[in-house]
């Protein structure tokens, strides 16, 4: 009986989450995150990295609880380049779970950004589902301008994790944390089921709640 219960107050408690706003909502959050990030390039993400970026994976509000499996769970947004290279195709509903996310630096709930920096990073984001650190390699992200001489070990990565909590933006270590298909918010976004392979791959027409974060990553990331 103690088990049931346990397991019905997780799955209430993450629903609770997962329901306390909607997928166009969170897209709004996740062009505000992004935007107030790179308001401030030099404490923001560099712009050399953004540049060489395949994709940036956005996932405002990242919840912490001992309620949750691992401790974290967060809903946001993956956008990858057009074909071409220039400008950000649909995106793609992703879920975080578990592992461990640097709430040291304050506060309950987190800002997290990454950047996929390779192809090999962005075949596992197609994926419906892949553990940071194993599957793909995870490093924090170095915060400012440019990415200087000091940060050379981290520019093998895979994928580069930044967060912000409190007003505090560092790079972190997502090692161990899961991201999938949302699924569900996919659906809600589109109209039908579709896949993250399908929606990131560039066939899909993006909604038009996406039309402000395809315009901000636009502003502060365009390749010359």
């Amino acid at each position: 009986m103690k088990q049931f219960t346990f397991k019905a107050a997780l799955f209430l408690s993450v629903a609770a989450i997962a329901a306390a706003e909607t997928p166009q909502e969170r897209l709004t959050a996740a062009a505000d995150v992004f935007q107030e990030v790179m308001a401030t390039p030099d404490k923001g993400i560099p712009q050399d990295l953004l540049a060489k970026a395949q994709c940036v994976i956005i996932v405002p509000g990242l919840k912490k609880g001992a309620f949750v499996v691992g401790g974290q769970y967060g809903r946001g947004f993956a956008e990858c380049r057009k074909s071409d290279g220039f400008g950000w195709g649909a995106p793609g509903a992703v879920r975080v779970e578990g592992g461990s996310v640097g709430f040291q630096i304050g506060g309950s709930s987190t800002d997290v950004v990454m950047l996929v920096m390779n192809s090999h990073g962005m075949e596992k984001l197609l994926g419906d589902k892949f553990t940071l650190g194993a599957d793909a390699s995870v490093a924090a992200g170095p915060v400012g301008r440019t990415a200087n001489a000091a940060t050379d070990v981290r520019m093998d990565a895979e994928i580069l994790a930044w967060s912000r909590a409190k007003g505090v933006f560092a790079g972190i270590s997502l090692s161990g944390a899961t991201m999938r298909n949302d699924a569900d918010s996919n659906a809600e976004l589109y109209g039908r089921k579709l896949d993250n392979r399908e929606v990131l791959g560039g066939t899909v027409e993006p909604p038009a709640a996406a039309a402000v974060l395809r315009a901000t990553l636009d502003k502060y990331s365009m390749r010359k």
